[in-house]
Formats: structure tokens, sequence, C-alpha cells
């Protein structure tokens, strides 16, 4: 084969467990297994004494240190409030997520004796601008380059669209896993992936049939030993019947029937479940997602699509037969289910290695022009543009496939085109004509990114000093509504001249990149004063928590 270019790994950051793949050099994505020869590595921290433990050894630790494991922890990104006390330490889910993402990283260096640098990390389409902030800075205490944070359902999208370019096709991707549900519709071509609409919770996914297990067998427990002491309340017995609990969901996705066994203040209680009651349990659940599909497919309409080819079902919690079941009901059409453990990783590799050739025909065209080309994004535009010749690009990719060893197409394919949409409103908070606080959404959700809105607000009063832009997001596509139904996610002052009449117009532009962070741009029209914000939230680590947790990180092995 020919000379390398630089890997950029594609990693699946899950709430249950994480994955790390690469772009092979056949152009293939392949998962690299953990140093345990497991495909996938449970996201589960322990701490233990000096020593940080990740994956299937921390997740069985936490039976007997239950306060010093950690589990589901991509719930709690970009919360503010969340903090994870040991020792004298106190530690926020980016650093605890970083930790797993090293753990990742060392094992694939281990199995292919190259460091682990650049990286794509997915999540999901309906994390807000906390929670993706929050993921890129876990990504860079662990010591990666993050390129770009993607979608995990547009990257199990990639994944599925590698495998058959022969036609386009309209595909609704139900991405079910431990701890999140994301519904996207997204329309994949030849030369591009496009997202039309998504829509989920990122509170909902496969430990949330756990917990419906864990209250059946305390229910069942309270019966058999007249005990009304909420047995939850043990650290101890809490881990053991979430195990168990986690257990007997997998083995009710294959068998129609299971034995739990539940322990508890020296008392034991043996029980059978069968999945007709597991389905009962959770039925609610499953009609959530439903209802959560029907919701994006009303907003697809109103963007002109009212039709689609195929579902595919990626996530682990989409083994469960009554979502097959149930999707198929609902939709008449029965869903493929696609990879559910490895797509995602997979579809961020690809997507990496397609960033990684783009790199390289990048620096061939900006030499073969003699300037600094940026980005090579659509091809036949720049062409057009006489911004490089089609003549240089041809011959460009020519010598990479050559170079590289991969075949012309590939180095072609290179230049796919992602397409993605907010899956958050975001607007400011202003005054309507009767005086009242009100939310003005300036950007609506499902809006296709990259994208710049800009619109004039007005100052209240004359000799107004100061602006406070209160940068808002939020679920609905209201233009104006109620404060209380959004959420603030960053505050920002611009300072105005002495003597302004009242009135005066401040300009406000929104502008939100391919991966969904979020500038904005106040200026006041009179001297030109102007403030740029990035919207790098409050509730995300920073500074000098940051900058410790990154030298905790730097020297850190993760066992």
């Amino acid at each position: 084969m020919g000379k390398p270019i630089k890997r950029i790994f594609g990693i699946d950051l899950g709430t249950t467990y994480s994955s790390i793949a690469y772009v092979d050099e056949f152009g293939k994505a392949v998962i690299i297994p953990n140093a345990e020869n497991e495909r996938v590595t449970p996201s589960v921290v322990f701490f233990d004494e000096g020593n940080i433990v990740v994956g299937e050894v921390a997740k069985e630790s936490a039976k007997l240190y239950p306060n010093e494991v950690v589990s589901f922890i991509k719930r709690s990104m970009g919360e503010p409030n969340f903090i994870f006390e040991y020792g004298t330490e106190r530690y926020r889910a980016e650093e605890i997520s970083a930790y797993v993402l090293k753990k990742l990283a060392q094992d694939a260096e281990l199995h292919l004796s190259e460091t682990v640098s650049d990286v794509v990390i997915t999540c999901p389409a309906y994390f807000g601008i906390n929670e993706r902030e929050a993921t890129r800075k876990a990504g860079e205490i662990a010591g990666f380059n993050v390129r770009q944070i993607i979608n995990e359902p547009t990257s199990a999208a990639i994944a599925y669209g590698s495998l058959d370019t022969s036609r386009n096709k309209v595909v609704l991707v139900y991405d079910l896993g431990g701890g999140t549900f994301d519904i996207t519709m997204i329309d994949i071509r030849k030369d591009s992936v496009e997202v039309i609409c998504t829509g989920g919770d990122h509170n909902l996914g496969g430990k949330d049939w756990d917990d419906r297990i864990v209250a059946y067998m305390v229910e069942k427990f309270q019966e058999e030993t007249g005990m009304q002491e909420d047995i939850l309340d043990d650290p101890d017995t809490w881990q053991d019947l979430q195990l168990s609990a986690e257990r007997s969901k997998k083995i009710l996705s294959q068998r129609p029937k299971t034995p739990i066994s539940i322990t508890h203040g020296g008392k034991r209680v043996k029980m059978l479940m069968d999945r007709d009651k597991f389905e009962e349990l959770t039925e609610d659940l499953v009609e959530r997602t439903v209802d959560f599909t029907r919701e994006m497919l009303d907003a697809a309409k109103e963007k002109g699509y009212t039709r689609f080819d195929e579902i595919i079902l990626v996530g682990g919690a989409t083994r469960m037969p009554q979502v097959t079941e149930r999707i198929s009901d609902a939709f008449g059409m029965t869903p493929k289910v696609f990879d559910p453990d490895e797509a995602v990783a997979k579809g961020a590799a690809i997507y990496g290695w397609k960033l990684a050739l783009n790199d390289d025909l990048i620096r061939r065209l900006s030499e073969k022009a003699k300037k600094p080309i940026e980005k090579v994004e659509n091809i036949s535009e720049m062409i057009d543009k006489k911004e490089i010749s089609a003549a240089d690009f041809k011959k460009a990719a020519m010598e990479l496939a050559e170079d590289t060893g991969y075949t012309l197409p590939s180095v072609e394919s290179a230049m796919l085109k992602v397409k993605n949409v907010t899956s958050k409103s975001f607007g400011i908070v202003a005054h309507n004509p009767k005086g009242d606080e009100i939310v003005f959404n300036l950007v609506m959700r499902n809006t296709t990114v990259p994208v710049r809105i800009k619109k004039n607000f007005y100052t209240a009063v004359e000799d107004q000093r100061t602006v406070l832009i209160r940068i808002m997001e939020s679920e609905t596509s209201k233009v104006e509504f109620p404060v209380e139904h959004a959420v603030e996610i960053k505050t920002a002052i611009l300072h105005l001249p002495t003597g302004l009449p009242s009135d005066l117009p401040i300009e406000i532009a929104f502008e939100i990149n391919e991966e969904g962070r979020l500038y904005i741009t106040a200026e006041e029209m009179s001297e030109s004063r102007k403030i740029d914000v990035v919207v790098d939230t409050a509730s995300v680590i920073g500074g000098e928590e940051f900058e410790k947790a990154k030298a905790r990180s730097q020297n850190l092995v993760v066992h």
C-alpha cells in the first residue's frame, strides 16, 4: 500500500458503552477492540484509591464499591450542578467522560502501535449547546485534538450510506441507546448526507427499561418479605439490582423468561419474569419513542418531506423485540436493525477519514493554486467560480490516491457533504409592545446549519448605558413565548456611549456552525460598538477548573 494519511479516529461516547474505530488501508471502517478484547467498553469509571479504572472491571466493582463508581455520566454532561467528590477532589462530568475516552485511546494505541491524537466524537442529535460543548471539553481534557462533534444518527447514516450509494433514499434513523433516544430523517445521496429533521429525548434510553425492572423487583421483594423500607436506599442493593435488571433485559430480548434473585437485609427472594410482563411494564416508554417519531415526521412535512424509504434501528436497546414490533405496527414498515453497537463509531471513523483526505487535498490544491484554500466542500461550485480548475482537482485526487493506495473514487468521495440541523431553537430575552419580558427566537429548531440570522432590537430608554443580552435555548418553534419555557445558556453585556436616544437599533446576529456551536454578535449602530460572543456556556467546565482537569488527566494512566 501507499503512504498512509494521518488518521482521524471516530469515537462513540455512549451512555452505557463506548467504542473507537478507524478506517483501514482498504477504506473499511474497523472497530478497535479494547485491552480485554471486547469491541465495546462500559462507560463506567471506578475511583480505586490512587487509580482510575474504566470498563468491565469498573462495572463489576460497583457491587462492592457503589460510592466510588460513576455510571451513566453522559446524562449529566453540561449540567452545572453535577459534582462527583472523591477524597479531597471534585470531578465534573466532562473530566469523568475524559477518562472513558482515555481508556479507548490507550487500548487503541496498544492495538495499533500508533498515537491517537485527532478524533471525531459523536453525541445525541438532541444535545443542546451545553451538552455539545461539554463533549468537546471532555475530548480536550483527554488530550485530543477534537476535529468535530457530529450527531450519532448522522454518523450511523454515514456508515449505512457507505455500504450502498447506488440510489438516493430517505431514511429514518431510530437511535435508542443506553441513555438517549434520537429520531432523525436523513436524505442519503451519493455525494451528500443531509439531515432533514431531528427529535428525541436525551433522558430516554435502555436505562429507563432497566429502572422499570428494578421497580418491579422492589415491589415483589416487599410483597414476599413484608418489608416496607425502600431497599434502594442501600447503595449495595441498588447497584446489585441495576446489574440484575440489565442482565434480565438482555436475556428477555433472546428468551421468553428469566429467573431473578433479590438479596437484601439477610433476606432473599427468587422470582421469574417473562417477556410479556417486561413489555407491559415498559410499554409507555416505547410509546414515547413513537410519539417523538410522529412529531418529527410532522416537522419534516413542513419542509416538504412526506415519505421515507427505510427505517434503520441503531443503538443496543433496539435489540428488544418490542421495539421492532411497535415500529412496524406504527409505521407499516419493517425496520432494519443496522449494526446497533458499532454503526455510530464506524460512521464517525468514516467521517474522520474523509476529513483527513480532505486535509491532504486542500494542501495539494493550495500548492497548485499558489494560494491558501481553507475548505474543499463543493468542488463544482469552486470550479464554477474559477477558484480551482477541474484539471487541478482531478490531478490532486489522482496523486492522493496513488500516494495513499486508496482508489480514486474513494478519494473523490471525501467531498461528501454532510448537512445537519439544529435540535433546539435559540433566541434572546426582549420586551414585547406591552412591556412584558419574552423570548424572541432567531434560529428555529430543525434549521439547516451553518446558518446566520440577524435582527434589530432597540434600546428601552434615553442614555441607556448597557444592553444585557440573555441568550436562550428552547424546544419550541414559536417566535415569541414566555421566558420560563426556555433555558438561559449565556449572558453578554454591550456597553453603550453616553447620550444616546431611546429606540436605538441594536443589531444581533446568531451564527451556528456545522457542528452546532453558537456564535453571537451584537452591535449598536451609532458608533458601531460591537461584542462577539462564543457560547461556551458557564455551566460547562472552563477556566482554572478546565486547566486543572487537563493537567490531572495528562499523566494519568487509566486501567
